[in-house]
């Protein structure tokens, strides 16, 4: 089964850490996907540009498409990035969720991915 782990971190706090820290938190995520692909059970899995840099898209009851520049929210938190875990069930996505560096200084949210019928 199919997890996809959304990794939020506080994007001011990474950005104010000195850049050797920055580097080694890099280099842990790089050993975590190593980990992952080495036991097969990685799909995908990408850091997201920031915050400021994402769009929203609403179309509203009316049909009009509206297009809102970020950021959106004053939270601590944002989506950072995500892993994409092909699993046997949850406590195994859980397992690999917590050996994420982001469970150590942010949050890892797990869910299950509902994957949708192939159209034939």
């Amino acid at each position: 089964m199919q997890y996809i782990f959304h990794l939020f971190s506080d994007e001011k706090g990474y950005a104010a850490l000195p850049e050797a820290q920055r580097q080694a938190a890099s280099g842990a995520y790089m050993a975590y996907t190593q980990a992952l692909k080495d036991a097969g059970v990685w799909v995908a899995g990408d850091r997201l540009r920031p915050v400021s840099e994402s769009t929203q898209i609403h179309v509203g009851t009316d049909g009009k498409t509206t297009v809102l520049d970020g950021p959106y929210a004053d939270t601590k938190e944002q989506l950072a990035g995500y892993y994409i875990v092909d699993v046997p069930d949850l406590d195994e996505a859980i397992k690999w969720a917590a050996r994420c560096p982001g469970a150590s200084h942010g949050t890892v949210e797990v869910r299950a991915i509902w994957e949708l019928p192939v159209p034939a």
